[in-house]
Parts: structure tokens; C-alpha cells; sequence
């Protein structure tokens, strides 16, 4: 019986060899991540598309079934230009509707980014358009998380096993004495641990390992904020009009594209729209981060105040006073950031290094802002490298991707990681 087994084991070797393989090649096949769709959307395409509306373009549920050919919509993503050129009716159609705006390409995505970004529109697709209602502990950047009260915990049982550990120690030596009077060997009295060289010597290393590990710790985040939210003198909601109203970040920031700072825009720029937008409607409602509600109307006062304007003659009465806005991402002064060569030659979006910003109404401090994420940031960001001037001079790099050597170009091979380019 045994060896008739034997036998048809290895007579079906090969076949569950196979059938194994074939498994863990199942396994193995990468599926789409819609979390990863959503920060690539949120990070490249949130400024112009929404999934369940029109904005500056099209709302993109159901965009593949709109498409003949995955494919093709593929190469749309790319490079929008050549689908159109090629004569396709949708894309030349959806060229046309749109006043003939082609839609910026992304070269540098792979077909597992897009794969990821149509996983992320499709699961956003099923769950209807978002509610309006904020989260205050989420507004307050991630305070509802008990990532810290697990640190906390793990420290306090950290310090109860220490101290257990100590009384066991201390036990241990009196029982051992115990044991050598019983036997009539002559033991030493056990010297008390707050005499015990040793013990006292373990104490110092350990509060000179934890103490160096703090300061240490405290040196690198010196002048970092991360989740930093000061009150405002106005409540101004990004959600509202970044979200909600789909004005563009430009408008207010002009300088983000133009300079090395992103500029907080003056009041003109907020009279442009409030000359005739002097109530809020409450929709949606407006909420502090520690959950009060916010009367908008009486928010838009607050900027009439400042800038001497009387909503009743529609004129400007009394001279104004400039808003004291107090700003919320700050680099200390030996860093070197420049907000035009991030957003013209990078083409990152706000999103990157501010983080969903249409969806905060206090806006806090989205990303660490310390040097190892920025280089880090550096080291796997592929850049816009084709059809972009700036990047003209890289010829090796051109010449590599046209040969198949390389698939994309990161910041840090172009330079990105130099010292000199941050600290000079």
C-alpha cells in the first residue's frame, strides 16, 4: 500500500509542481491599489477633474466604459495630443466639447499608475458624491489616531517591567543569602541597589541612551510643526472655496508659479468675488476644528471690516487695515525652496506637500517638511522628463529612455539630492 502511494506521488509530481506554481504566479499577479490611485488622483488630476461632477474637466465615473479601448485611454492619459491626431471620434469629440483645451499629458506614468487611479475612480464611483460634513478630530490632523497613546502605553509597561525586573533581581539576592546561611556558608550582607555600584551605573547608561535619544530626536525636529493649525483673525475655508467652489490655487497664490513663495494673497483678491458674495448660504456647514460651528456671513463681515468696505452703498468708507494672517509652513532660513520650480518645471501639484487641502476648512500642516522627507520625495518622484524644456539639457537621459535603458527619470538623477541644491 505504501509504496503503490510512493509511486503515484511521483507519478503526480510534476503536475502539483505546476499546479503550485501556477498558484503562487496567481498570487503574485499585482492587483490594482485604489489607495495609491487616490494619491496619484489627488496629487496630478484633483484640479481639473472630479469624479462625480464637471469642472475643468469632464466628471470621470464610468470613464472607461466611455472608451472603446483601455488602451486608448491609456495613450489619452499620456499623451492626449496623439489619440486626438489619430482621428479617434470620442477624443476628438471630447477635444471639441471642451473648447479645445487638450488635456495635459502624463509620460511618466506607468500603466500600473493608471491602472491604480481608475481602481481609486471606480470605488469613489460607488459611493455617490462626498458628504459635507467634517470630521473636527480629522480636520485637526489625524488627532483622533492613537499612534501616540500606543507609544505612551508601550512606555509605561516599559517602565512597570523595568521596576518588576529590579524587585525580581533584588528577591533573587535575598533568597540567595537565604539559602547560604542554610548551608552555613558565609555570605556578605547584599549590598541595597541605591548603593549597588552596578545598578547605579545600568541607571546612568539608560538615562543617557534615552535622554541622548530625546534631545536627539528634539534637535532634528527643532522649528518643525507638523499638524501645526494657528486660529486665523478670519475663518477661511479652503474647502469651501478650493473644494466646493473649484477656484483654482493660482488665483489666490499667483506666486506659487511665478516666484520662490507661493505669496498669501491680498485683500483685492478676496473683494474680487466678495463685492458681491456678502452672505454664505451655511451649505456646507462650517465647523472648527474642535467641532464648533462657524457663521460664515459673519466671517465675510470681518473682511469688510478690515478692508473699510460698506455692503450697503457698495463703497469703501473708511480706510483699511491689512489681515494678519499667520502663516503655517515654515523652512528655516539655511533652506532654499523655490514654489516655481516645484509647480513649472516639476509640475507637482499643491496637494504633494500640502495634502487635501480642498478638504480642510483650517488648514494645519499636511507633511513633515524635514529634510529626510524631502529627499526622500527626491528620490522617488519621476519627473515630467519628455516635452519639458527645462530638462532639455539631460541629453544622456533622453538618449537612455529613447534605447529602453531606463522606463523614467527621478529627481535625484537629475540632481535632486546635491546639498548644494537646498543649502547654498
Amino acid at each position: 500500500m505504501y509504496r503503490r502511494v510512493s509511486i503515484l506521488m511521483r507519478k503526480h509530481f510534476v503536475s502539483v509542481l505546476v499546479l503550485c506554481v501556477a498558484m503562487i504566479a496567481s498570487l503574485s499577479v499585482k492587483a490594482a491599489d485604489p489607495a495609491k490611485g487616490k494619491t496619484l488622483f489627488q496629487q496630478n488630476c484633483a484640479s481639473c477633474h472630479n469624479v462625480h461632477k464637471q469642472v475643468t474637466g469632464p466628471a470621470l465615473k464610468g470613464v472607461e466604459e466611455r472608451w472603446s479601448d483601455k488602451k486608448l485611454l491609456r495613450q489619452w492619459i499620456h499623451n492626449s495630443g496623439s489619440v486626438i491626431a489619430s482621428g479617434d471620434p470620442y477624443a476628438v469629440k471630447l477635444f471639441n466639447d471642451f473648447n479645445k483645451q487638450a488635456m495635459p499629458g502624463f509620460p511618466s506614468f506607468t500603466d500600473a499608475d493608471i491602472d491604480d487611479i481608475l481602481a481609486y475612480i471606480a470605488d469613489e464611483s460607488t459611493k455617490g458624491p462626498a458628504t459635507t460634513k467634517v470630521d473636527p478630530a480629522a480636520a485637526a490632523g489625524g488627532a483622533g489616531e492613537d499612534s501616540g497613546n500606543n507609544s505612551l502605553l508601550f512606555g509605561i509597561i516599559t517602565l512597570i517591567l523595568a521596576v518588576v525586573a529590579l524587585i525580581l533581581m533584588q528577591i533573587n539576592s535575598s533568597l540567595n543569602k537565604l539559602a547560604a546561611d542554610k548551608d552555613g556558608v558565609a555570605v556578605p550582607e547584599p549590598v541595597p541597589f541605591y548603593k549597588n555600584k552596578a545598578y547605579i551605573a545600568l541607571l546612568i547608561l539608560v538615562l543617557f541612551i534615552v535622554g541622548g535619544y530625546y534631545t536627539i530626536n528634539g534637535a532634528i525636529g527643532l522649528g518643525r510643526q507638523k499638524d501645526y493649525m494657528p486660529k486665523q483673525e478670519i475663518f477661511f475655508s479652503h474647502r469651501v472655496h478650493a473644494g466646493v467652489n473649484q477656484i483654482n490655487c493660482l488665483y489666490c497664490h499667483a506666486g506659487a508659479e511665478k516666484s520662490k513663495h507661493a505669496m498669501i494673497p491680498s485683500e483685492n483678491i478676496c473683494m474680487n468675488c466678495h463685492k458681491t458674495i456678502s452672505e454664505y448660504s451655511g451649505t456646507p456647514e462650517l465647523f472648527t476644528a474642535e467641532g464648533q460651528k462657524v457663521n460664515g456671513s459673519a466671517e465675510i463681515q470681518k473682511l469688510y471690516d478690515h478692508v473699510g468696505w460698506d455692503k450697503t452703498s457698495q463703497q469703501y468708507t473708511k480706510p483699511g487695515k491689512p489681515i494678519e494672517w499667520t502663516k503655517i509652513h515654515n523652512l528655516p532660513d539655511h533652506v532654499y525652496f523655490n514654489h516655481s520650480q516645484h509647480i513649472v518645471a516639476g509640475k507637482q501639484q499643491c496637494q504633494t506637500c500640502h495634502g487635501a487641502i480642498t478638504e480642510m476648512d483650517e488648514v494645519h500642516q499636511f507633511a513633515e517638511l524635514s529634510m529626510g522627507w524631502c529627499v526622500n520625495c527626491h528620490r522617488t518622484t519621476k519627473v515630467q522628463f519628455a516635452d519639458n524644456k527645462y530638462y532639455s539639457i539631460f541629453e544622456q537621459f533622453h538618449q537612455q529612455v529613447k534605447e529602453g535603458k531606463i522606463d523614467s527619470v527621478t529627481v535625484e538623477m537629475v540632481g535632486g539630492t546635491e546639498c548644494q541644491k537646498c543649502h547654498y
